[in-house]
């Protein structure tokens, strides 16, 4: 498994999609099992996700550290 990165606030990052890379910016660390969207989030501080506006329609996703990376904002 490859290093997992540690995201900020305000980092702008991308991920793979449908219809190819999506962008945003990271809103928060999320470290407890939440809502996003009406979809469950099981974080946890071990197992923690990102919750992310994306820059296209503007809503907010959760996604793992694993499937995110570093883009230059």
């Amino acid at each position: 498994m490859a290093e997992q990165s540690e995201f900020r606030e305000g980092d702008h990052v991308s991920w793979a999609s449908h219809s190819g890379r999506a962008y945003g910016v990271v809103r928060e660390k999320i470290t407890e099992r939440t809502h996003v969207r009406g979809h469950t989030v099981d974080a946890s501080p071990d197992d923690p996700q990102y919750r992310i506006r994306n820059d296209d329609p503007g809503r907010d996703v959760a996604h793992r550290p694993e499937v995110l990376r570093h883009e230059q904002g």
